[in-house]
């Protein structure tokens, strides 16, 4: 009888390591990196007008990354104001809207004095 339940021994302890190894890959996920948040993720121009008492800086050269679709175009990035101080929002790529065309971002003076972000968004 002995050596019957030594037999099953080897047997237990691969049941028990993989199944205690099984229990510790389920931890072992890798999230993806979140990418840039947009206000609008349609991008639909809205009302909101953004004004900043300086200028923007130049833009940033970006290298856009290959096509990850057929048909997707290049929005570039853009300065916006946020929290008393500009902040670069990067370029990105998005599927064309039917009937719509992408008017880019751009800083314009205000009258009031300061700067204003004019656009970004899908026009008709």
């Amino acid at each position: 009888m002995r050596n019957r339940n030594a037999a099953f021994r080897p047997a237990r302890l691969a049941l028990v390591a993989g199944v205690f190894g099984a229990a510790l890959l389920t931890g072992c996920v890798v999230a993806p990196v979140p990418g840039a948040v947009y206000n609008d993720p349609y991008g639909y121009p809205t009302q909101t007008t953004v004004y900043a008492p300086v200028a923007p800086p130049t833009p940033y050269y970006e290298v856009q990354p290959a096509l990850p679709y057929p048909g997707a175009i290049w929005i570039s990035g853009y300065w916006n104001w946020s929290g008393n101080r500009h902040q670069w929002v990067p370029g990105r790529y998005e599927r064309p809207r039917h009937g719509y065309r992408w008017q880019p971002h751009r800083w314009d003076r205000s009258p009031r004095g300061g700067w204003q972000l004019q656009g970004g968004g899908w026009m008709r």
